[in-house]
């Protein structure tokens, strides 16, 4: 569904993005991680086209995306800090989020419900706490039923109640076969979630494997000791 060659994105004399080659499927909750500065932001706004690659190239559904930037409407973005203008009501977001897509499929409310936003609509977002603008912002990626979301740092700032629903609501998306891309730093909470992952360093995807080949290769249960556990082999080669 994605397939990105040999991209590499330079701001000046600083590579940020190394000759990165990926393909990410259908039916598949990938999570994309790696320590701060490593890529992972920049990689992902390529993708959404927020940012032109120095070199390489990405497809969607079989397409370039360069020069055509209607494939983004397939795709459902949660950033990790949600910024809304600060007099609008939350309502009004979604109205006016809903009147920019004129999108003809059915809505996905679920969210919205779930959350109780519902009860909030006249709440301005200048107002909310940092979790409940990340109930928003996970509320908006979901709305459009898209084929593929991504999720940057989804369940920060969520409490366990909200965490737990969002995260169900990922499950039941990938069983639907969406591709779902997700950055965290709290990969204990991955474990449930994704089936393959992607480790990021110094701009350099280190490995893409499925969840099954990490646990067998490492001999590891929890994906965070598994991912130790490769990159102590990598340090000591």
């Amino acid at each position: 569904m994605i397939e990105i060659n040999n991209l590499s994105k330079n701001f000046g004399k600083l590579k940020v993005i190394n000759n990165v080659s990926l393909s990410c499927n259908q039916g598949e909750c990938i999570a994309l991680i790696g320590p701060n500065g490593c890529g992972k932001t920049t990689l992902i706004k390529t993708i959404l086209g927020m940012v032109i690659p120095s070199k390489g190239t990405i497809k969607f559904k079989g397409e370039y995306v360069s020069k055509n930037f209607e494939y983004r409407k397939y795709i459902g973005y949660m950033p990790q800090i949600g910024r809304y203008p600060d007099n609008m009501t939350i309502g009004q977001i979604l109205e006016m989020i809903k009147e920019i897509r004129k999108s003809d499929l059915d809505l996905d409310e679920d969210l919205l419900h779930q959350f109780k936003l519902k009860d909030l609509f006249n709440k301005r977002m200048r107002t909310l706490s940092g979790g409940t603008t990340q109930k928003v912002s996970a509320t908006l990626a979901f709305l459009f039923n898209p084929d593929v979301l991504i999720l940057d740092e989804p369940t920060a700032g969520l409490d366990p109640l909200a965490s737990e629903i969002l995260k169900e609501k990922i499950i039941a998306e990938k069983q639907k076969g969406k591709l779902i891309l997700i950055t965290s730093h709290l990969l204990s909470e991955l474990d449930d979630l994704i089936t393959q992952i992607i480790f990021m360093q110094d701009g350099e995807v280190q490995f893409h494997k499925t969840i099954a080949d990490l646990k067998a290769s490492t001999g590891e249960e929890k994906i965070s000791k598994a991912i130790a556990t490769i990159l102590k082999a990598k340090n000591n080669e």
